[in-house]
C-alpha cells in the first residue's frame, strides 16, 4: 500500500502567484493593517485598496473590516455585493456576481491538495458566485464551484459541488432543500 509523503516544496503544477514578490510583500502588510485588523471600517478605502492592489471592483460594493484576501489581483466583485468578515483564500480566480453576499467568517478556498497523489501536490479551481447568490455565515465553498443565480447556501454548509439557481441548500456536504422564491 501507498503512502503520503509530504515535502516542503510540493509540485504545484500550473500555479502562478501573478504578481511580482514586492507587490506580494506590500500587499502582505496592507492586508494584515488595513483588512484583516479592522482597523479600517470605512469601505470605500478598502475599496480603494483593493483596486489598487489589481482587484476589479464594481461601483457601490461593501467591504467589511476584518476580510482576508490572499490575491486581490486574482479577485472580481461585480456591482453593489457585500463581503463581510470573511476569507478568501484565492490561489486561483474568484469571481463575485451583482448583489452577492458573502456573510460573516464564510470560506471561499480555491486551492487544495491531491489526497490521491502520494506527493500531496497541489490543486486549484476558481470559483464563481453568479448575480444574487448569498453564502450564509460560516458557510464554506471549495474549489472549482460555481454558485448560479441567486443560489443561498445557508450558514454552516459546505458546497462541494455547484449550486443551481434559485435554490437554497443546506449541510454538509450542502444538499438542496428547497427553492429559493423571491418576493417583491
Amino acid at each position: 500500500m501507498l503512502k503520503t509523503q509530504l515535502h516542503k516544496n510540493f509540485d504545484t503544477g500550473d500555479f502562478k502567484i501573478g504578481a511580482s514578490r514586492l507587490k506580494q510583500l506590500l500587499w502582505y502588510f496592507t492586508n494584515v493593517l488595513f483588512f484583516k485588523s479592522g482597523i479600517m471600517p470605512i469601505s470605500s478605502i478598502l475599496v480603494a485598496l483593493l483596486r489598487l492592489f489589481g482587484a476589479k471592483v464594481g461601483k457601490e460594493v461593501r467591504i467589511k473590516p476584518g476580510i482576508y484576501i490572499k490575491y486581490p489581483w486574482k479577485l472580481e466583485i461585480d456591482d453593489f455585493s457585500w463581503l463581510a468578515d470573511c476569507y478568501l483564500d484565492n490561489l486561483d480566480e474568484i469571481k463575485i456576481g451583482k448583489n452577492c453576499c458573502i456573510s460573516q467568517q464564510a470560506v471561499l478556498i480555491t486551492g487544495n491538495h491531491n489526497y490521491t497523489d502520494t506527493k500531496f501536490n497541489l490543486i486549484t479551481g476558481p470559483i464563481v458566485l453568479e448575480d444574487g447568490a448569498w453564502i450564509g455565515a460560516r458557510a464554506t465553498v471549495g474549489p472549482g464551484i460555481t454558485i448560479h443565480s441567486h443560489a443561498v447556501l445557508t450558514m454552516g454548509s459546505v458546497a462541494t459541488k455547484n449550486l443551481m439557481p434559485y435554490a437554497i441548500y443546506q449541510g454538509n456536504p450542502a444538499i438542496m432543500i428547497k427553492d429559493r422564491i423571491m418576493k417583491a
